[in-house]
């Protein structure tokens, strides 16, 4: 798997990021692996350092979220860089799948796979929405066109990647993607899901859940005061503010979002108009989404 690497991030799940190791390095299509530790405080680096001395080990000096893997792809060179969380299980042929995919279509910037969440093995509550997408792609698509995708389960192109920067590092963590996703859209590139590329996600109970609500909240503001007009910047923002509990947290999430407004504003970027009219045929799903409540 020479076309291929794969980025981890983990940041203190340690017992969590060696099961997900021996997985990925057991694969009859392994590929190279980077793992970026967040700082971690439970001896995850020193763990992987030991019992996976091939894995190329990037021991980040605090903890940075998602800018982790942009650091960890500097260390690649390979055309396609696929994203693992440590809870996230890439199975056998899916890297394969993903970087044939890429390869038939160089129009396309990522391709996500389809998650099954254990241990039962269901479909992550995400799957309807990215399977019956309503965002019109051209006819060379080989899945359906998303604007959206989620980081453990996709597959990019490293081009594309490196030429929107990759993920932000003002959104920290947290529907980091979204943005992501935007800029490429903005850029050209199309993204699509594929059901042969199979991922099993088993949900970490090691997560602040509290502040990952909050940082999901904020961030999903952000985004939509950055790329969207006024008026669906708005009409969103009062979709996410009622789909969102009436707490503390919910309130801290705002305050952190209006606080930013000034980088917002310095950054603001309205989407293309055929970006625009495909985000406005997901809100539909958007708002009645069992996948997208902000709970915790």
């Amino acid at each position: 798997m020479s076309r291929v690497s794969v980025v981890m991030i983990t940041y203190n799940r340690r017992d969590e990021a060696l099961r997900t190791l021996d997985a990925m390095t057991s694969l009859p299509d392994t590929a190279p692996i980077v793992v970026a530790d967040n700082a971690s405080t439970d001896g995850t680096a020193e763990a992987v350092a030991a019992l996976f001395p091939h894995v190329s080990l990037l021991r980040c000096d605090r903890n940075l979220g998602a800018l982790a893997r942009n650091l960890a792809v500097r260390q690649i060179h390979t055309p396609y860089v696929a994203f693992c969380d440590d809870d996230t299980r890439w199975q056998p042929g899916a890297l394969t799948r993903a970087v044939d995919v890429l390869d038939a279509h160089p129009g396309l910037a990522s391709v996500t796979g389809r998650c099954l969440v254990e241990p039962d093995l269901v479909e992550d509550p995400i799957t309807p929405e990215l399977r019956d997408s309503p965002v019109r792609g051209p006819d060379w698509l080989p899945g359906p066109a998303l604007l959206g995708v989620l980081a453990g389960l996709t597959t990019f192109r490293l081009d594309a990647f490196r030429q929107v920067g990759g993920f932000s590092s003002r959104l920290w963590l947290g529907g980091e993607e979204e943005l992501l996703a935007l800029d490429l859209a903005a850029h050209g590139w199309w993204m699509c899901w594929d059901p042969d590329i199979v991922i099993h996600h088993a949900p970490s109970p090691l997560r602040e859940a509290t502040r990952r609500r909050q940082l999901g909240i904020r961030n999903t503001l952000w985004t939509l005061w950055l790329r969207r007009p006024v008026s669906s910047a708005a009409r969103r923002t009062r979709d996410v503010l009622r789909s969102a509990p009436r707490d503390t947290a919910t309130v801290r999430a705002v305050a952190e979002a209006v606080r930013g407004l000034p980088w917002v504003l310095a950054e603001r970027r309205v989407v293309p108009a055929d970006v625009e009219e495909g985000l406005r045929a997901l809100e539909h799903s958007q708002r009645h989404s069992t996948a997208r409540r902000y709970v915790g």
